[in-house]
């Protein structure tokens, strides 16, 4: 059997240690901030003892060796390892607003504050604190180019715990190797970092302004009478599957594992959460292995609770 290598990366307070906890639980050995140098000795040795499944975390901690990671990942892949990446991703804002809630120091604070005083003679803790997190998206940009990315901006750790576990678990049934992720969201709070095709849905009759419907989700029975009723739902969700349809197979074929859909919305309660749950259940109807099949899909709302 192959060995199964996760790795996770990402920016500092995005998540990570969340990330690692929860591919634990999901009966993983898992290694926090091994010095890329030792991940090929390390992945010998487990391979040497019968492990199947490995989760590895790296950071900017290791600034000076993470240019080499990219080189490594692909001996790694011409060994047949079973590699996914992950990278954690969120907004300076928010990850500003971890840092100084917990009141941590960032691993590039005193780089950064080199670069601040350069510029002023009294640099702020709050513009050391950016400088920091620019500094470290710029150094990480290789390796969030080539993994999945997940944005944190908006998640709680028990629903990023969630989403760490779905991930995995998908991609052993992917008849393709591709997953596809259907994310629901809210526009006022801003586009989600991790989707690689936005749909905008808020010219769409809106159950918000139905009294009796206010207060429920596309979900839910009632709200999902009224926008399948409603002949622009129908034809949005006929438009996004058709397009999705047509480059899916571009997609596998240029060995992606993972693709995320977001649909957005006013308030991501109502119309992006109706057409996720319907364009996931069009895509995934054969996800347990029938013969037409081809793809796993997984769905996220980003605004619900739960």
């Amino acid at each position: 059997m192959t060995l199964e290598l996760v790795l996770i990366t990402g920016m500092s307070g995005s998540g990570k240690s969340v990330a690692l906890h929860a591919l634990e639980d999901a009966g993983f050995y898992c290694v926090d901030n091994l010095p890329p140098e030792l991940l090929l000795p390390f992945i010998d040795l487990e391979e040497q003892l019968g492990v199947k499944q490995v989760a590895v975390a790296m950071d900017i901690r290791s600034s000076i060796s993470l240019p080499m990671v990219p080189k490594l990942l692909s001996a790694l892949k011409n060994r047949d390892v079973n590699l996914k990446s992950l990278f954690l991703d969120a907004t300076t804002d928010t990850l500003v607003r971890r840092f100084s809630e917990t009141r941590r120091k960032h691993p590039l604070s005193s780089q950064a504050s080199q670069t601040a005083a350069s510029t002023e003679s009294l640099p702020s803790m709050q513009h050391v604190l950016v400088e920091a997190i620019e500094l470290e998206r710029d150094m990480l940009a290789d390796l969030r180019e080539g993994a999945h990315i997940i944005d944190t901006s908006m998640i709680r750790p028990a629903q990023l715990l969630a989403y760490v576990k779905d991930l995995i678990s998908a991609t052993s049934h992917s008849i393709s190797g591709m997953t596809l992720v259907f994310e629901s969201f809210a526009f006022k709070r801003g586009i989600p970092m991790d989707a690689d095709y936005v749909f905008d849905v808020r010219m769409l009759p809106n159950p918000h302004y139905e009294p009796e419907l206010r207060q429920l989700t596309g979900r839910d029975a009632p709200v999902a009478k009224f926008l399948q009723h409603q002949q622009e739902v129908t034809d949005m969700q006929a438009d996004i599957s058709k397009f999705v349809s047509k480059w899916l197979i571009a997609l596998a074929r240029d060995h992606r594992s993972y693709v995320t859909i977001a649909v957005g919305c006013t308030g991501g309660q109502h119309r992006s959460v109706y057409l996720v749950e319907q364009l996931a259940a069009a895509f995934g109807r054969d996800k347990l292995g029938n013969e037409s099949g081809k793809f796993v899909t997984l769905k996220r709302h980003r605004e619900l609770q739960n």
